[in-house]
C-alpha cells in the first residue's frame, strides 16, 4: 500500500492529505477522518447479503499503516464511526485498537453512531461529543451553515467525476473552501456523492497511488 500525500495550509495551520482518505494535522499531531462505518458488511451478511469481511480487514490495515506513517497522538473520527450500533465488526475494531494504548481516540458522533451505555464503555473513548472545537477549527459531522468558524466535516462521501475519452470515472476527493474541508469516506464499502458538494471549492482527488488539485 502506497501512501501519497499532499500538504496544504488552511488558518495557517499545516494538513496533510493522503491517497488513503485520511488528513494529519501536524499541528496537534492528529490522524483525522470520517465515515468508517464499522459494522457495515456484518450488518449486510446479518440481512442476508454475503459479502467478505476483507472489506473491513482492509479498512484496518490502511489505518495501521497510516498510524505507523504519521505517529500522531490524537486519532479524530469526524462521524459515522459506526454503521449499525454493536456487531462482531465492533469486537474486531475494539481488538485492533489495543496496539494504540497511548493514542486518544476522538468520536464526532454522526448520524449512524447510535451507541448504548454498553457499547460506549466498550468502545473506551477518550472523547465523545456532537463536535469538537478548538480555537480555529470546528469538527462537526455534517456542515452546519450556521457556524462562523472553519468546519472539518464528512457525511457526504465526496467523489468527482472525471470523463475520459474512453469512459466515465468516479473517485473520491477532498473539497477545500473557504469555510470548510470535507473529508472523503474512509470505508472504501461507501457510494460516492459526486453531486451534493460544496460550491467554489479546491478538489484534491485521488487514486490508489496519486493526489491530484483539481
Amino acid at each position: 500500500m502506497k501512501v501519497s500525500t499532499k500538504a496544504i495550509k488552511i488558518k495557517n495551520q499545516s494538513f496533510v492529505l493522503t491517497n488513503q482518505r485520511a488528513l494529519f494535522w501536524e499541528n496537534e499531531k492528529a490522524l483525522v477522518l470520517s465515515d468508517l462505518h464499522i459494522g457495515k458488511t456484518a450488518h449486510f451478511r446479518k440481512n442476508g447479503i454475503a459479502l467478505a469481511n476483507q472489506v473491513f480487514e482492509s479498512d484496518l490495515q490502511r489505518l495501521s499503516v497510516l498510524i505507523e506513517f504519521f505517529q500522531p497522538e490524537k486519532f479524530i473520527v469526524v462521524g459515522d464511526l459506526l454503521h449499525a450500533g454493536d456487531n462482531a465488526e465492533v469486537a474486531e475494531f475494539c481488538n485492533w485498537k489495543e496496539q494504540f494504548p497511548d493514542l486518544k481516540f476522538y468520536l464526532i458522533e454522526g448520524n449512524h453512531d447510535r451507541i448504548s451505555k454498553v457499547l460506549d464503555k466498550k468502545l473506551c473513548l477518550d472523547f465523545k461529543a456532537e463536535k469538537y472545537e478548538s480555537e480555529d477549527f470546528l469538527f462537526i459531522h455534517d456542515f452546519d451553515r450556521k457556524q462562523e468558524k472553519f468546519q472539518i466535516s464528512g457525511h457526504i462521501h465526496p467523489g468527482y467525476v472525471i470523463n475520459s475519452a474512453v469512459k466515465r470515472i468516479k473517485l473520491p476527493c477532498f473539497v477545500v473552501t473557504e469555510n470548510q474541508l470535507l473529508l472523503p469516506a474512509f470505508s472504501e464499502f461507501t457510494g460516492l456523492d459526486t453531486k451534493n458538494l460544496p460550491k467554489k471549492g479546491r478538489y484534491y482527488v485521488f487514486t490508489d497511488a496519486e493526489i491530484y488539485e483539481i
